[in-house]
């Protein structure tokens, strides 16, 4: 594969995740053209007009938008946030019924007008509607991924940067597993440059201990519960995280990412979409089958997957 010329994105859904990728690809200059298309008429047309009267600060990318459909139209990635919106208090496997319906009427008709497109499922549970959409659609695992715990690992890194005292680049961490309540990070394989995570000494002259960690955790797994609750939404951090997973598309980057691809026979998990380490490039996303897993991580990982599985197999009844 290579670097996409020319290339576009579209953004399916014009509210605040959707909006907010739109403005992250624009000003981040992550593709050539960045489209953002939503049955609702007037928002779409509204958001769109806002974004190109800031055109002339943000590079080479223009914009266009609407609900027609023609305005997906040659995507060489499509990334999808439309759906309802979780709510104060409502977990995003709560979500699931509804957004599912959307999602099975809203495919094959995007499908229709970008049948070569890279798909990015961010809507929430995105996992289960990878699952559902990949079974659906009959895409190739790679060609139809979601967003999974890339915002999720990025959350990690902020706090661990923060309390050993450097720059988020340089803590290698990852949240693997469902993006929601069963997620967990690879403690086992967590550094700070090359110094494992238990062994760095803070600013403060002290290590980092197992019990803060664990609080670390529940920290980074319940920050999107925090933000929804003081503000109604998050939208900026998933915005500018769909617009990076799309840069590695565009750019052929072969990126290590933890996105969500349904998974085969991948440590004993099958047809489940989890987050794992994954190469992202031109082609979709791999997952790395060589990612390896402490026992206690391992047991996680199959919990994960067994949480969603039936999830996923409730909607299929």
């Amino acid at each position: 594969m290579a670097v996409i010329e020319n290339s576009k994105v579209t953004i399916v859904g014009a509210g605040s995740v959707g909006s907010s990728a739109a403005y992250a690809a624009l000003i981040r200059g992550s593709a050539r053209h960045v489209a953002l298309y939503d049955i609702a008429t007037e928002k779409a047309e509204a958001e769109v007009l806002d974004l190109a009267h800031g055109t002339q600060f943000t590079g080479t990318s223009d914009i266009i938008g609407g609900s027609d459909l023609w305005v997906v139209e040659g995507s060489h990635v499509v990334v999808i946030t439309a759906g309802a919106k979780q709510n104060p208090g409502q977990t995003r496997i709560e979500l699931a019924g509804v957004n599912a319906g959307i999602m099975k009427k809203m495919m094959p008709q995007l499908l229709s007008v970008a049948p070569d497109a890279i798909y990015v499922i961010v809507t929430n549970p995105c996992d289960v509607l990878t699952v559902l959409a990949q079974e659906d659609t009959g895409l190739p695992p790679e060609r139809i991924f979601a967003s999974g715990t890339v915002l999720d690992t990025s959350r990690l890194r902020w706090n661990l940067g923060e309390r050993a005292g450097v720059s988020t680049s340089s803590v290698h961490a990852y949240i693997v597993g469902e993006h929601g309540d069963t997620e967990f990070p690879l403690w086992s394989k967590a550094t700070i440059g090359t110094v494992p995570i238990l062994e760095w000494v803070t600013p403060r002259g002290d290590r980092m201990t197992v019990e803060e960690l664990d609080q670390i955790a529940i920290d980074v797994r319940d920050a999107a519960y925090k933000v929804i609750q003081g503000k109604g939404a998050t939208n900026y951090a998933i915005g500018l995280s769909s617009a990076r997973i799309i840069e590695a598309i565009l750019n052929d980057e072969r990126a290590v990412m933890p996105v969500s691809a349904v998974l085969r026979d991948f440590h004993g998990v099958d047809g489940v979409a989890l987050s794992v380490p994954a190469v992202v490039s031109a082609a979709g996303a791999v997952p790395i089958r060589e990612t390896q897993f402490d026992p206690r991580e391992l047991e996680l990982f199959h919990r994960s997957a067994e949480a969603l599985r039936q999830v996923a197999d409730s909607l299929r009844g």
